[in-house]
């Protein structure tokens, strides 16, 4: 049994759980090394068993650390709980219910918990997908559509190695850049341009953004948010509170006039999922441990106007520790 799947038994017993249903695909691979491809469920407890469909048996017995079953109903399931049952926060209301109806039910993030702080292997697998990612992006030409620069870009990462694009890339510019998560549109291409796009490598992801400026207005718009994440990475360490990072971005882009045009949380944690605990935002009271990688991506978005975002992923150890290696600024 590997170290991650000891230590978090060993955490379900200390909160008195005696085993807990694990449904998340994710969670599954960081316990057992086997991401599903269909309907899969890891029954953690003293000797944990994974229950995996006929279509990934063959995959799930070459790669899974744990005791595999073939998963047939969910009445299978029942027979091997007892006691008090954790259950993830993501699980249906529906297999809720079935469990419900025989077992005292627990939710816990017991899991997501301890993906927060990495290994060194799994940081080295988020450094390789950020080093394709980099590539892929330095290798585009900023002309055409936003939808084409996208589809380049996304290709770009696969012939690079990446198993896939850690999410839809988000492609905007011109005003259009005004919009947080604006998907590519069939526009050419025009100042600035704001690309916030990741790969995948092993299963591990990258999160990155950047704004292609032109004009003295965009830069002006540009500094202040590069002030606001320089300040922010600043202030990261060992046992600061996540909402701290949060206000300290917040904080300096408040103070030049545009506090209201900061919509969203300061970054969050990468790893299996391109949205992982800790959550930097102003409700979240999580202290940041060595080991976690998160991203800082301040913004300022002015409606019809444009918007400006800078992400780069830093890695927790003693002080904060910049994963990315191409420049922030960039001109169009």
């Amino acid at each position: 049994m590997n170290t991650k799947l000891k230590q978090v038994i060993e955490s379900l017993h200390n909160k008195n759980i005696d085993c807990m249903v694990v449904l998340k695909p994710e969670n599954i691979r960081y316990l057992t090394g086997f991401r599903p491809s269909s309907s899969s469920i890891l029954i953690l407890k003293d000797n944990p068993i994974l229950l995996a469909s006929k279509i990934d048996r063959e995959d799930a017995s070459g790669s899974s650390m744990v005791n595999l079953e073939v998963y047939k109903e969910f009445d299978d399931v029942k027979k091997l709980l007892n006691g008090k049952i954790g259950i993830e926060k993501s699980m249906t209301v529906e297999t809720y219910k079935k469990l419900s109806e025989s077992f005292d039910i627990q939710t816990t993030d017991i899991v997501e918990i301890s993906r927060s702080v990495k290994s060194n292997w799994e940081i080295e697998n988020i450094e390789k997908a950020l080093q394709i990612a980099e590539k892929s992006f330095m290798e585009l030409e900023f002309t055409g559509t936003e939808v084409e620069l996208a589809a380049q870009l996304e290709y770009n990462m696969r012939i690079n190695g990446s198993e896939r694009a850690s999410f839809e890339s988000i492609m905007a510019s011109g005003p259009r850049t005004s919009l947080p998560h604006g998907t590519p549109s069939l526009n050419k291409v025009e100042s600035p341009i704001l690309v916030d796009w990741g790969a995948v490598y092993n299963n591990y992801s990258s999160d990155t953004t950047r704004t292609i400026i032109e004009t003295e207005r965009q830069e002006e718009i540009f500094n202040i948010v590069l002030d606001a994440q320089k300040t922010a990475i600043k202030a990261i360490k060992p046992g600061i509170r996540s909402c701290e990072i949060d206000t300290a971005a917040r904080d300096v882009i408040t103070e030049y006039g545009y506090g209201d045009k900061f919509i969203h949380s300061t970054g969050h944690g990468v790893g299996l999922e391109i949205h992982e605990k800790p959550n930097l935002s102003k409700n979240d009271e999580a202290k940041l441990e060595k080991g976690m990688v998160i991203t800082v991506e301040p913004g300022i978005y002015l409606e019809g106007e444009f918007g400006v975002r800078i992400e780069d992923m830093v890695l927790v150890k003693n002080h904060a520790s910049i994963l990315n290696k191409i420049k922030t600024k960039i001109n169009f």
